[in-house]
C-alpha cells in the first residue's frame, strides 16, 4: 500500500527520478526546502516580544486519556464513578494524581494541570482536529482523509510563523503523523517532517532523511560529485536550461548539507544516549519518542508532535491502564520533565499532554469508559507555564467544569503566546480569505 505524506504525495513521489534514486538519496528534505522557498509568504509576524528560544512538545494520547482515573480523580464519588484507582500525594501539597503514576507525582512541582478543559465533540476525528488545530471542523470534514486538515495544525502554525532554525526542520512528527497534523492552506513550507519509524526499534533509522549513521561525509561528497558530473552532462544537452533547474540544484545542495550536518546526525542518532537514560525513559515507543523529542528540541526543532495510540479504553479500562498504558506514560513523561530541567531546557520547552477528549464519568458495562468531550484535564509544563498549580475544577462526578472553562481555541492561543506568536494574526487561504490563527480563543492567563 502506498504510504502518503502530509501533502498527499507518496514517498516515491518525493524521490528524484533517475540518477539520484539510483544513488540511494532520499530527497524528502529537498522537497521541504523547495516548499519553504516557494511558499507565497516567508516566516510571518511573531509578536514584538517574541520568545524565539521556546520550542513545544505536544504529546497527543490518541483515543482519549481517562483523566478521571489519572489527573482528576474523584475518590469520594460512588464506585461506578470513581473507578478502581486511588489517588496519591505529589510534590505539590494538595495536588493528587493516580497511584499508577508515582514517578510523575514526583515531578508535580514542574507541571500544572488544567482541569477545566471542555468542548462539545465526543467523536474521534472531529475532536482530534479541534484539539490539534484550535478549530472545530466545518461541514464536509472527512476524518478518513490523510491528512484531513481543514485548518492548519498547531505545529504548522509554528513552522509558518517562526520558520526553521538553521538546517533543522521546524516541525517534526513522530513516530508517525496524525491525520490532523497537516498544514492545510499554509502549504508545504509549514508541513511536518515525519519520522515514520519507532525510536524504540533496535534498527531505528529515519527514512528518506539520513543515510545510515555510519556513512560519513566523504562518501556523501563522492556521491555529490558524481551527481554534479551527470548534471553537467545534462546541461550540455539542454542549452536553454529551465530556471527551476538551478533552484532544484540549490535545494539538493541543502539536502546534502543536512545529511552531512553533525548537528542533524546527533539529533536523530538516539543510539548515542546512555543505556541508563534510555531505560529511565522506558524501552517503549512512548518512552523513546519522548527521548527523541528532547533531542530534537535541543537541536533546534521548534515543534515536535508525538502521537501515541490505543488510549480508547471502552473495554477493560483499568487493567489496560494499569498494566500497559500508564507505566509507559509514567516513565516517559516523568523522565522528560526531569531531563529537560537538568539540561536547562525547562523554561525553553513547553510540554503539552492531551488527547482528543476525556472519558465518561460513569464506568460502562464492559469495565470501560466511553468518549467524553465535556470534561477533560490537560498537563502543561515549562515554556512560560507556571509550575505546581491547578487551574479550574470539575464537579463532584467529573462531568463538567465548575469554574474557568477553557477549550481548544484557548489552548491554541496559549501555546502561541508562549512561543511569541500573536494568536490574532491572520493567514490567507489560496482564495484570499483571511483566517485568524485562533478562533476567538483567549490566552489562559491562570497558567502563566
Amino acid at each position: 500500500m502506498k504510504r502518503l505524506y502530509c501533502d498527499g504525495l507518496g514517498r516515491r513521489d518525493l524521490l528524484r527520478v533517475g540518477v539520484a534514486s539510483g544513488l540511494g538519496i532520499g530527497l524528502t528534505m529537498e522537497g521541504l526546502f523547495r516548499g519553504q522557498a516557494l511558499a507565497a509568504e516567508g516566516p510571518v509576524g511573531s509578536t514584538a516580544n517574541s520568545r524565539d528560544g521556546v520550542s513545544v512538545i505536544i504529546l497527543f494520547l490518541k483515543g482519549g486519556l481517562s483523566t478521571i482515573d489519572t489527573l482528576d480523580l474523584k475518590p469520594n464519588a460512588p464506585s461506578e464513578i470513581r473507578g478502581e484507582f486511588d489517588p496519591i500525594e505529589t510534590t505539590v501539597p494538595g495536588v493528587q494524581v493516580c497511584e499508577h503514576l508515582p514517578r510523575l507525582a514526583q515531578q508535580a512541582h514542574r507541571f500544572s494541570l488544567l482541569r477545566s478543559f471542555t468542548h462539545s465533540d465526543s467523536n474521534h476525528g472531529p475532536a482530534d482536529h479541534w484539539m490539534l488545530t484550535g478549530y472545530a471542523p466545518r461541514a464536509g470534514f472527512n476524518p478518513s482523509l490523510k491528512p484531513n486538515n481543514q485548518f492548519p495544525s498547531l505545529g504548522s502554525i509554528v513552522a509558518k510563523t517562526l520558520g526553521p532554525r538553521g538546517s533543522i526542520p521546524p516541525y517534526v512528527c513522530l513516530p508517525r503523523m496524525h491525520p490532523s497534523c497537516g498544514s492545510a492552506y499554509l502549504g508545504p513550507a509549514a508541513a511536518p517532517f515525519v519520522v515514520e519509524a519507532d525510536p524504540n526499534s533496535p534498527d531505528f533509522s529515519v527514512p528518506d532523511l539520513l543515510p545510515p549513521f555510519s556513512v560519513d561525509a566523504s562518501r556523501l561528497d563522492a556521491r555529490r560529485d558524481l551527481l554534479q558530473t551527470v548534471d553537467r552532462f545534462a546541461r550540455s544537452r539542454e542549452v536553454a536550461a529551465n530556471a527551476a533547474a538551478s533552484t532544484t540544484a540549490a535545494f539538493r545542495e541543502k539536502a546534502f548539507s543536512l545529511m552531512v550536518s553533525s548537528q542533524t546526525k546527533q539529533a536523530f542518532d538516539i543510539g548515542t544516549e546512555s543505556a541508563t537514560l534510555r531505560d529511565a525513559y522506558g524501552r517503549s515507543s512512548l518512552g523513546q519518542s519522548c527521548l527523541m523529542a528532547r533531542r530534537l528540541v535541543e537541536a533546534g526543532v521548534r515543534c515536535v508532535t508525538i502521537e501515541h495510540t490505543n488510549w480508547d479504553t471502552h473495554f477493560d479500562n483499568f487493567n489496560v491502564l494499569k498494566k500497559d498504558l500508564l507505566p509507559h506514560l509514567d516513565s516517559g513523561l516523568a523522565t522528560l520533565l526531569s531531563d529537560l530541567h537538568q539540561r536547562g531546557l525547562h523554561e525553553k520547552t513547553l510540554v503539552v499532554v492531551m488527547g482528543e477528549f476525556g472519558r465518561t464519568p460513569r464506568v460502562n458495562k464492559d469495565a470501560g469508559r466511553d468518549h467524553w468531550g465535556p470534561s477533560n484535564c490537560l498537563l502543561l509544563s515549562g515554556g512560560g507555564i507556571r509550575s505546581g498549580i491547578v487551574v479550574g475544577e470539575t464537579n463532584r462526578h467529573g462531568e463538567k467544569p465548575t469554574s474557568d472553562p477553557t477549550g481548544p481555541a484557548d489552548l491554541s492561543a496559549t501555546i502561541c503566546h508562549c512561543l511569541g506568536i500573536n494568536p490574532d494574526q491572520e493567514f490567507h487561504t489560496p482564495e484570499g480569505r483571511p483566517v485568524k490563527i485562533t478562533n476567538s480563543g483567549s490566552v489562559i492567563r491562570g497558567l502563566l
